[in-house]
């Protein structure tokens, strides 16, 4: 079962339960992949692959994390929560990510293969550690990981 294929099983699950948050949160995920769809030159009726699914879902959950910190230092904790509540949605749909360990090992890694010495290099080392860790890896976690081989 594809990803967009289970995001409308999931759909029509929360409908049937009255779950208006989980309702309004995965049609949000459809119409965007079909507007990512549309904007790579498909038509409405293309298929979205899981690499389109998965782009477009990490997409989301960056704008929600992005909307719960701005909501919060607003101090809109309301707001705030019903961001949260759809993050959780959206995480679910996300491969398992990396623990911290395995993403330091790769990073020391890279860091020796690339022979990077000092902090100028960081967004190369950073960049080589994304490529590996292929999508599962979070990039802030990734970032975080890289800048503290260099202190």
């Amino acid at each position: 079962m594809t990803i967009k294929e289970q995001i409308k099983t999931d759909l029509i699950t929360a409908m049937k339960a009255h779950d208006e948050v989980a309702k309004n949160t995965l049609k949000g995920l459809v119409s965007a992949f079909t507007n990512q769809v549309i904007s790579d030159g498909g038509t409405p009726q293309s298929e979205v692959t899981d690499d389109t699914a998965l782009n477009v879902i990490k997409r989301s959950i960056k704008q929600r994390k992005d909307a719960i910190s701005q909501f919060e230092n607003g101090g809109r904790a309301d707001l705030a929560d019903n961001e949260k509540a759809e993050l959780n949605i959206l995480e679910k749909y996300l491969p398992e990510q990396m623990s911290e360990e395995e993403i330091l090992k790769i990073a020391q890694k890279k860091k020796k293969e690339l022979n990077i010495e000092d902090q100028s290099k960081m967004g190369i080392l950073v960049g080589s550690v994304m490529k590996e860790t292929a999508g599962n890896a979070d990039g802030s976690v990734v970032s975080q990981i890289v800048k503290s081989l260099f202190t």
